[in-house]
């Protein structure tokens, strides 16, 4: 019976430390994280037939500071030559397990980060979204985030008025029916 207690309390503390290293893990990751990432995440958007797709975008991650490995932030895709001039939308974003899964609260939509590498200035992977549609990714770390500025959904950038761009969405002025959802993948 003693060496069954032993073995038990042996295994309780392997499980209790391959835990904490996971945690651990996970923080380190968050840490990392930290900051505003740009470059290419092959984002396109679709509005009243026509294809756009995204020249550049901004994710902003910064942590929680109840929660390590989780926080809030932004993510804006910009685009030339569609109706508006870029797409913003606040995110929360949580690393679990090593996944990165990101909650686009404009769109109401998940998006999973994985198989990735991440140092100090370096961010690339595979990105997937509900949907699906893997693909991947290649971003670069420029500043810390910046939480002003911007229209959330799709409106116009830094908060002035753009005589190009309403805030109803396109540059005319015409009122959007449907507004453009983000897709990140091939057509």
């Amino acid at each position: 019976m003693k060496k069954f207690t032993s073995l038990s309390v042996i295994i309780m503390m392997m499980a209790a430390a391959f835990t904490l290293a996971s945690c651990n893990e996970d923080d380190y990751i968050a840490d990392t994280l930290w900051g505003v990432w740009q470059g290419d995440m092959h984002v396109w958007s679709e509005w009243s037939g026509h294809y756009y797709e995204s020249h550049d975008t901004e994710i902003a991650f910064d942590r929680s500071p109840y929660e390590y490995s989780s926080g809030n932030g932004y993510w804006v895709d910009f685009y030339s030559n569609a109706p508006w001039d870029y797409y913003a939308s606040n995110i929360s974003w949580t690393v679990d397990a090593g996944t990165i899964t990101i909650y686009s609260y404009e769109e109401g939509v998940y998006y999973y980060i994985y198989d990735y590498f991440l140092s100090g200035n370096d961010f690339r992977g595979t990105i997937e979204s509900d949907w699906g549609d893997p693909m991947d990714f290649r971003l670069y770390k420029v500043s810390s985030p910046r939480w002003d500025g911007y229209d959330w959904g799709w409106g116009n950038w830094y908060g002035y008025d753009n005589p190009w761009y309403s805030a109803s969405g396109t540059r005319s002025g015409d009122a959007v029916q449907d507004k453009p959802v983000r897709h990140i993948g091939k057509r």
